[in-house]
């Protein structure tokens, strides 16, 4: 990957998170102690435009915590069993 090309990702990546629902919300209900707790975050993420890019971010990036584009971690390592056993 070239620099404008990695320059072209970053201002993509600026762009989605400027639109996210969870902008100017507490990050600490994006980042729960269980499962059960994590209801809240995803609820906001349910209304959220940007929730794909937000999720495939996490994906990408091996996001270890919090929940991203409505997924948690486990939710995350869910999601990509199943796609490897779909590829």
């Amino acid at each position: 990957m070239g620099v404008s090309e990695v320059s072209l990702q970053v201002v993509d990546e600026a762009k989605w998170l400027d639109l996210g629902a969870c902008r100017g919300l507490d990050a600490s209900i994006f980042y729960p102690d269980d499962e059960e707790s994590a209801v809240s975050a995803k609820s906001v993420c349910e209304s959220c435009r940007v929730r794909v890019e937000c999720l495939e971010y996490a994906l990408a990036n091996r996001e270890k915590a919090g929940v991203w584009g409505g997924a948690t971690e486990r939710d995350r390592r869910r999601i990509v069993r199943q796609r490897r056993k779909t590829a």
